[in-house]
């Protein structure tokens, strides 16, 4: 009985509550410093759910809008009339909202530029012109005179892209006044006495020192704003200071139990909710202190609160931290109409195609329908992904390899694709040395890349160089610790090395950190067969089967078992529903002729000499010189006494194992 090979980089080739708690300052004004030093965030969401009407910023504490308004260029404190007839402003003037919601009641058209909107202006388009230690040069000086919270921001966000996370994070936890001092100049630049502002303590004790002096009118941008305290927390997890990170985010979502929270609550402002993206960073934070179950139910929340938080829809789907019915349900059930009542159907659309394709084909087929046909995404990569994704799950890789190098033709690089172009390479033998010319362009073009050393590693499996694939496995995973296919592909290496034991550590190993993914407990209990460990093998099968039962490839591994348990008719059953999915989804009869030599030997078992002898013929339709099936089927006519026939076979298999042939 054979148990099917595992192929060598599959992996879908992708491969408690917190109480609520009150403020300190719930009856207090938050402008005092005093109220709270602490870096949680409940004093935020005391402010926010009371309400706080003397909260110097009252509109930055909700949770349910996004930094969609924002806008880098603001008002001067003090606003100046222009005349008529003067010159109109810049367009990239016109919003006049910004991060901390400050609405004037001021009209844009009657404001005249002064010496602080123009700086502001340089700032943002040295932003958008990547021109960074510009915006950082004319930002600085702007915040000096201004001494605005959202100058702050902008300043710290420009510090943030380009990694200047400590700079970031100093300026947005650092005592910070929330009067605006009065400005030395006026609108012309011509000086005015100037008059200074009490100068603020600085240093890790600054907060206590801050509080110790009952300074009013002072606080931290952490605390006046959730935009602000979400970036801070990036700033923390980028430095890897992830204890202080947990702090700022909190544990768990401080606003869910609210009573303001939650998916049925709409954004106020039709961008990502602040809180959703803060629900993300917290598991990402958990992935890196490997919390697993608390960063799935936090990618979870995020994307049940705003559908919109792809990055979150990748880490359950794409990590596979979800298993198939799991993913499938959640997805179905996210409130798509009451959060994007418009664009409810497209959104759930594209987010099914991308989910596996072990089951439900037809459903997964009309949905790629209906974004070509109704959506005009013909030619979108993810559209041809999610194709070429259920081409790989049927095993038809020269059709799934047709499609990954449509989608590479139109996109140089595209993540997902990238790993299924490769396995295709990897099992169609000539493409082999294109693989090799692939792995070298990747690694000449994106070197930082896991994908590409990924590459590299797969060309060396090709080639049957075991211990050097492991090196550039080991390579990929050290640069990303969620690549999936190549954790299974290092455990791959193992197992054709014939070093079971150490197979089944690395893939328990990929079975812990993808949880979702019913692949790495089939292939420990592939590894258990080959070891007699029959025991291991079934509780390792049945647990992915539990996960996933729609896999032909698993079916045929527990119809294996059934036989080398002696229940044939067991076998029978499993091994004729794995080549029935099979035939449903189409693949291709080549990749089962091992299950239908399987269901052979059982029917040969059971005595029905008829069904046993159909099964091989089938077998050497696809392959005409398979020893195997010639020797059980000269078997199976020296049962039926067709002497003849059995001695033909018979001389055939010695054909086949003649090194001549």
């Amino acid at each position: 009985m054979a148990s099917t090979p595992p192929p060598p980089s599959p992996f879908n080739a992708n491969i408690g509550h917190a109480p609520y708690a009150s403020s300190p300052s719930y009856h207090h004004s938050r402008s005092s410093i005093n109220s709270s030093f602490s870096f949680a965030p409940q004093s935020l969401v005391g402010s926010f759910v009371g309400g706080n009407p003397l909260h110097p910023h009252p509109l930055a504490l909700d949770p349910n809008r996004s930094v969609l308004p924002s806008s880098p260029l603001r008002f001067s404190p003090r606003a100046y009339r222009r005349a008529k007839g003067s010159i109109g402003r810049h367009p990239l003037a016109n919003d006049n909202t910004d991060v901390f919601q400050d609405l004037g009641d001021e009209d844009d058209e009657d404001v005249e530029w002064g010496m602080i909107d123009r700086l502001r202006l340089w700032r943002h388009d040295a932003l958008m012109q990547h021109l960074y230690d510009t915006a950082v040069f004319w930002g600085d000086k702007v915040l000096s005179w201004t001494n605005d919270p959202n100058d702050a921001f902008w300043l710290a966000q420009t510090y943030f892209m380009t990694h200047r996370y400590s700079r970031a994070e100093r300026l947005l936890t650092r005592p910070f006044s929330t009067k605006p001092p009065a400005i030395p100049f006026d609108m012309k630049g011509k000086a005015r006495e100037p008059v200074f502002p009490p100068r603020l303590p600085v240093g890790p004790a600054a907060m206590v020192d801050v509080a110790a002096e009952q300074q009013e009118g002072v606080s931290r941008l952490v605390d006046m704003s959730v935009v602000c305290r979400y970036l801070a927390a990036q700033c923390l997890v980028r430095q890897g200071k992830w204890a202080d990170a947990t702090e700022m985010l909190g544990e768990a979502n401080p606003f869910r139990n609210s009573g303001r929270s939650g998916p049925a609550v709409p954004n106020t402002d039709g961008g990502i909710k602040v809180e959703a993206s803060m629900c993300n960073l917290r598991g990402l934070l958990m992935l890196k202190l490997n919390r697993g179950d608390q960063a799935k139910a936090c990618f979870m929340e995020a994307l049940a609160l705003d559908v919109k938080c792809y990055d979150a829809f990748e880490q359950l789907v794409g990590g596979e931290m979800m298993s198939l019915e799991e993913e499938w349900e959640f997805v179905k059930s996210l409130a798509y109409k009451e959060q994007t009542p418009d664009d409810a159907e497209f959104v759930r659309l594209v987010y099914t195609s991308r989910l596996r394709k072990y089951k439900h084909a037809e459903e997964h087929a009309l949905t790629r329908r209906r974004l070509v046909k109704e959506f005009g995404l013909s030619d979108n990569p993810d559209v041809l992904f999610s194709f070429a994704d259920a081409l790989y799950a049927q095993f038809r890789w020269s059709d799934c390899y047709a499609i990954t190098s449509r989608i590479l033709g139109l996109v140089a690089v595209h993540t997902p694709t990238i790993p299924l172009h490769i396995a295709c390479m990897h099992h169609l033998s000539h493409l082999h040395s294109k693989l090799f010319i692939l792995a070298h362009e990747l690694v000449d073009r994106e070197p930082e890349s896991a994908t590409s050393w990924y590459a590299v590693g797969v060309w060396y499996l090709t080639q049957k160089r075991w211990a050097d694939a492991r090196t550039y496995f080991s390579k990929t995973s050290l640069m990303d610790p969620r690549f999936g296919p190549a954790w299974i592909a290092f455990a791959h290496t193992f197992a054709f090395e014939g070093e079971h034991d150490h197979a089944v550590t690395a893939y328990s190993t990929c079975a812990r950190m993808f949880a979702g993914s019913h692949l790495p407990l089939m292939f420990i209990g592939m590894e258990h067969i080959v070891l007699s460990n029959y025991g291991q093998a079934d509780e390792a099968l049945d647990a992915a089967n539990a996960m996933c039962d729609g896999d032909p490839l698993l079916i045929n591994e527990r119809g294996v078992m059934a036989f080398n348990h002696g229940r044939y008719a067991d076998a029978v059953a499993m091994f004729k529903s794995a080549l029935d999915i099979a035939q449903v989804t189409q693949t291709s009869q080549a990749s089962w002729a091992t299950t239908w030599l399987n269901l052979g030997t059982s029917y040969r078992k059971l005595g029905r000499l008829k069904e046993a002898r159909e099964a091989y013929v089938k077998v050497l339709e696809v392959d005409s010189r398979s020893a195997p099936a010639l020797g059980f089927l000269g078997l199976v006519y020296h049962l039926m006494d067709q002497l003849d026939d059995a001695i033909i076979k018979y001389h055939e298999v010695r054909h086949a194992h003649s090194p001549s042939h």
